[in-house]
């Protein structure tokens, strides 16, 4: 079910655990934001580029290869429900910390010199980051006034994709020059997250383990029976396994065009641009505007095109290219923005968050894999970017429902 949206809920907290106070946005709290935006792709996106020297150091298969690779997805999806439950006991910024902690520990897990240990530290700072990726999205509705979640949101996936991109251009120069080659560059992404740690242990004075102002309400119940909750959850699902497919096979799908390696590579990184640009770029044309319906669709639609244009018209990759990174980069922004917009409260968001992002991995876990099967059974792209068409137009009908201005109700 839904609410029509309440101008008063849009009156958010002035912290995690005070939700009484009119926000006072500071620059400090925009600053502890980003610093954990920053810890949210940044130790995955390099995994990519170091991954054929792991398996030649290690031995490991291309098959688990792909393992290590998918587990983060899957892990996002499997901690996320649990993340409101947690949240709601001991508070947000301890949770946040306590995630921080944790993300710093297995990225240094992940770099020791063993199989398990590389595997295992995955797994922790996995956990880690599906915390960060559930907890942002109320840390925001709980601090922002509801004019400025938007511009918040964009400039949080900006620095996210910033930092994603960063990790995946160095690792390979930081393997060369470090001793312990790609251990250590496994490892440079404890950097950020302890100074992600730094930002966020000042905030903890004045929070209470339990029975805090957070923990006085009553605990927001992930709310299955809400089609808007679905719609949101849907739309998060479809766009990530748009990007992740993306960063997966597009090389690939450009390269059986006959498009070179590197040509192919430098198209990638074009398209993560666009989308940046494009992520930064949005508020700006949506300020005040609460009805998102016909954004989301139109930049669904956009994605679906980009596909067309490459299964159709291959010597317009540039073309295809640039409107999958514009489509991409408003996807995104507004995927994560729905999480804060379409809650009555930080409970609900958390809650909402905890939804959306646990079916929202299962789905882009699923994508990846599921086209490299099409591929490999058919020898073709062909039937893999048809049904990325057809998906792309199942979340432009998933996001007209999701932009509505209303609340979910848990």
């Amino acid at each position: 079910m839904t609410a029509p949206r309440n101008p008063t809920a849009l009156a958010p907290t002035a912290t995690a655990e005070n939700p009484v106070s009119t926000p006072t946005l500071s620059a400090g709290l925009v600053l502890a934001i980003l610093l954990v935006a920053v810890n949210l792709r940044a130790t995955l996106t390099g995994v990519g580029t170091l991954l054929p020297a792991i398996e030649h150091d290690t031995g490991l298969t291309a098959a688990a290869g792909g393992v290590l690779s998918t587990l983060p997805l899957l892990m996002f999806a499997v901690t996320s429900p649990f993340v409101g439950r947690v949240s709601h006991r001991i508070g947000t910024t301890r949770l946040l910390v306590a995630s921080l902690a944790a993300l710093a520990a297995g990225t240094v897990l992940r770099s020791l010199p063993s199989v398990a240990c590389l595997f295992a530290g995955t797994v922790v700072l996995s956990a880690a980051i599906a915390v960060g990726n559930v907890l942002l999205p109320t840390v925001i509705r709980a601090n922002v006034p509801g004019h400025r979640v938007h511009t918040i949101s964009a400039l949080y996936v900006t620095a996210m994709g910033l930092f994603a991109a960063l990790s995946s251009g160095i690792s390979v120069p930081l393997a060369k020059v470090l001793p312990g080659t790609w251990h250590s560059a496994l490892a440079w992404g404890v950097v950020i997250a302890l100074a992600a740690l730094a930002g966020w242990l000042p905030r903890l004075r004045g929070t209470r383990p339990s029975g805090g102002a957070e923990s006085r309400g009553k605990h927001a119940r992930t709310p299955w029976k809400s089609w808007l909750a679905w719609q949101v959850s849907f739309f998060m699902g479809l766009q990530s396994l748009a990007f992740y497919t993306a960063i997966a096979w597009l090389p690939s799908i450009l390269g059986g065009q006959g498009m070179s390696t590197t040509a192919a590579g430098w198209m990638l990184f074009y398209y993560q641009v666009v989308s940046l640009v494009t992520g930064m770029v949005l508020p700006l044309l949506t300020r005040g505007r609460h009805d998102q319906r016909f954004t989301a669709a139109a930049a669904a639609a956009i994605v679906a095109a980009s596909f067309a244009i490459l299964l159709l018209l291959p010597g317009f990759a540039v073309v295809a290219c640039t409107l999958l990174g514009v489509g991409s980069g408003v996807c995104l922004v507004l995927a994560l923005s729905f999480q804060s917009q379409r809650a009555s409260g930080p409970s609900e968001t958390t809650a909402l968050a905890g939804m959306a992002q646990s079916i929202g991995y299962l789905v882009a876990a699923a994508g990846p894999l599921l086209l490299g099967v099409l591929h490999e059974a058919t020898g073709s792209w062909t039937g893999a970017l048809v049904l990325l068409i057809a998906l792309s137009t199942v979340m432009a009908v998933a996001g007209y429902g999701a932009g509505r201005n209303r609340h979910v109700r848990t």
